[in-house]
């Protein structure tokens, strides 16, 4: 059965940290690109960070760039999203997820995130 277990979020002041972890179980973890993604109240949900799988390259989006740090245990089969600096523009639900493809395809069924508040 294909999983993806969340942990990690939470409420933090500005300019504080947090580790995300995703647990994936069921696939083959490294055939997969999987990511983090969230989704502010009101807003569309958008990719933050994945591992391409074309060319072992981490994607961040330009809000996250040199803030958060993606990073992969292969050996336990989990994902992490580390977040310095956070900023009350990063509260948001945050979810990870994986697809076949780095650029196309379709993703797992979305669970119900993890969310993380930033505010003092």
């Amino acid at each position: 059965q294909l999983q993806l277990v969340q942990s990690g979020g939470g409420l933090v002041q500005p300019g504080g940290s947090l580790r995300l972890s995703c647990a994936a179980s069921g696939f083959t973890f490294d055939h997969y690109a999987i990511g983090w993604f969230r989704q502010a109240p009101g807003k569309e949900r958008k990719r933050l960070s994945c591992f391409n799988t074309n060319d072992g390259n981490i994607y961040y989006a330009d809000s996250v760039k040199g803030r958060f740090t993606f990073s992969r245990d292969s050996a336990k089969n989990t994902v992490y999203l580390q977040m310095n600096t956070l900023k009350t523009e990063d509260t948001a639900v945050y979810y990870c997820n994986a697809r076949r493809d780095y650029y196309f395809g379709v993703y797992f069924p979305w669970g119900q995130g993890t969310q993380v508040t930033v505010s003092s």
